[in-house]
């Protein structure tokens, strides 16, 4: 979690029940908690079971109040780093996947010519796989 002015700004991952995805509950977290979210990638099953990859802003204690909002409401919840995982001795850190990381999770360090991850700026998006 980084902080950015006066909230946090989290990735995370939720997974929703087929009972909670004809609900609002995401809409909700701007409404009844102040937060701000973009959503990053949003899928949703032929059972209507959904997905969902959203980077949330806002105060640190609306954003705590929102995550048991959510689990009220069952919304798993995962922080999307945990959803990525890397392969240290597959990685011949040629750089390819950096040009294609729309958060800069992956960055090249110049000195060392590695490639480098953010864990806290992953939004899971799997672009780089």
């Amino acid at each position: 979690m980084t902080e950015e002015g006066n909230g946090f700004r989290k990735i995370i991952y939720l997974s929703f029940p087929p009972e909670a995805c004809g609900r609002p509950v995401v809409c909700n977290l701007a409404l009844l908690f102040s937060l701000s979210f973009n959503i990053l990638k949003a899928d949703i099953s032929p059972r209507h079971e959904g997905t969902l990859t959203l980077e949330i802003t806002g105060r640190e204690e609306n954003y705590r109040k929102g995550l048991s909002y959510l689990k009220e409401n069952g919304v798993k919840i995962t922080p999307a780093s945990q959803k990525v995982s890397r392969d240290e001795e597959a990685c011949m850190h040629c750089g390819l996947c950096t040009s294609l990381c729309r958060t800069k999770a992956l960055s090249v360090d110049i000195a060392t010519r590695k490639v480098l991850f953010d864990v806290e700026k992953c939004s899971a998006c799997g672009m780089c796989t």
